[in-house]
């Protein structure tokens, strides 16, 4: 393996140096296919600079190869398969660049807390966000950075913007980034990509492969590891032939108001007292708008990228319910692979509707080997469309409740209230002990 440096200092390691996990955390790799439907820390930093580790088989040299996907229509619906090469078959949205399309999509560990790291970098431009609980009632993000990098502008103002302006546009940078997690590599494999986290514990990296290890330039500052976004883009260009073949195709979006559905003005979701977060429907933009406690369980605020001062807006908030396997209180694995029928909750257009996903193996899957993303479906297993663009996944396990609640920001009035027909939904986090 050839080392090479970039602007920032890159040094190559192999994954294969991580120590081996024992076999009660080990992912496996034997497709065992389950139904699911039925009812049921600490970041290594390095001074002086940012640096970037790799590691596996990657190098830095700009390459990139092919990616063709097949067409094919159904029942009104629009599988991402269907669409025109410029549409990113991930938000079901045209792309600027088309030739972005043929890179390995970048899965990127962003914290969630402290909040001192919000407002995070970058997430706004995010196709698909998995949120998932790492312990201690905190969440951390997955963002796939697939089709158009992120980029920085000036927040929209009124007439005078004129500090802004002398300001100057922030750094276009993704981040901060954190340790990895277990489920980080079912996901990656789903998506056909690489990871880009800040280090991770000897049991979890022992688990993983193509990933990059990013280290902040600040020993006092959790929050000091950002990735510049051209070096994301450069590391996907020249790592695209070791990542073979992209098939992202299994989502289907529609611009068409699904039938059915219920009133959804927002979602609460308790992960812990100081960790709260609502999604909540806004008509002008046909969006979910997402926004968090202060890590104090009262004062919420709207959550914004600091790329250009914009909300964080979702056409699609998903629910996805999985089995949570708690190896110890920060060792957490979900199971993604392999799933026949597993439940999950889409907000979209102000509406929530039950339905399905699934990782079972299809034709594709059979004859290749290789995995694709998630796909969700109907009752019956048709794909469910959802509205093209952004969508922000959140993964709870099978048994977590929800309900209708009441129209509040009190604790006590969320999780006690039950107001059916209300459209305030409610869900309430918490793994079995």
């Amino acid at each position: 393996m050839k080392v090479k440096f970039i602007t920032v200092l890159i040094v190559m390691v192999l994954a294969t140096n991580a120590c081996l996990a024992p076999a009660s955390i080990a992912h496996s790799e034997k497709p065992q296919e389950v139904d699911a439907s039925s009812e049921t820390g600490a970041v290594s930093v390095e001074p002086e600079e940012l640096q970037i580790e790799e590691g596996n088989s990657f190098e830095t040299e700009d390459s990139a190869a092919g990616n063709e996907s097949e067409a094919q229509e159904q029942d009104g619906v629009t599988p991402e398969e269907s669409l025109p090469a410029a549409i990113n078959p991930l938000s079901g949205l045209p792309v600027q660049n088309a030739d972005n399309l043929l890179l390995p999509p970048a899965l990127v560990s962003v914290t969630n807390f402290p909040p001192t790291a919000r407002p995070q970098a970058g997430l706004s431009f995010s196709p698909i966000v998995f949120e998932l609980f790492i312990g201690d009632g905190m969440t951390r993000y997955l963002a796939i950075f697939y089709g158009d990098y992120p980029h920085a502008s000036f927040p929209k103002q009124g007439e005078d913007f004129t500090d802004e302006l002398t300001q100057g546009l922030p750094d276009a940078e993704v981040g901060p980034i954190r340790s990895g997690r277990l489920p980080y590599e079912y996901i990656r494999k789903l998506f056909n990509g690489f990871i880009v986290m800040a280090s991770a514990y000897s049991k979890v990296a022992a688990q993983m492969s193509d990933y990059i290890n990013v280290f902040g330039d600040d020993q006092m500052d959790v929050n000091s590891a950002l990735i510049p976004v051209d070096k994301l883009e450069n590391i996907a260009r020249a790592n695209q032939p070791d990542l073979a073949e992209i098939n992202l195709s299994g989502m289907a979006f529609n611009h068409q108001v699904p039938e059915g559905g219920k009133t959804a003005h927002s979602l609460w979701i308790f992960y812990s007292f100081l960790n709260q977060v609502f999604w909540r429907f806004n008509v002008e933009d046909g969006s979910y708008h997402r926004w968090q406690d202060n890590a104090d369980g009262s004062t919420f605020i709207e959550q914004t990228d600091r790329l250009n001062g914009e909300p964080l807006t979702y056409e699609n908030v998903i629910v996805l319910f999985a089995d949570h396997d708690v190896e110890s209180q920060y060792l957490i694995d979900i199971n993604l692979l392999y799933v026949k029928k597993g439940k999950a909750l889409l907000y979209r257009d102000g509406k929530m509707h039950e339905i399905y996903w699934t990782t079972k193996s299809e034709e594709y899957e059979k004859t290749t080997g290789r995995l694709r993303p998630i796909r969700f479906i109907d009752a019956d297993g048709n794909p469910f469309p959802l509205k093209p663009g952004q969508t922000w996944i959140e993964l709870v396990p099978g048994y977590t409740a929800y309900w209708e609640t009441v129209d509040s920001e009190k604790f006590s009035q969320l999780v006690a209230g039950r107001s059916k027909g209300s459209g305030y939904w409610g869900l309430y986090f918490k793994l079995a002990d």
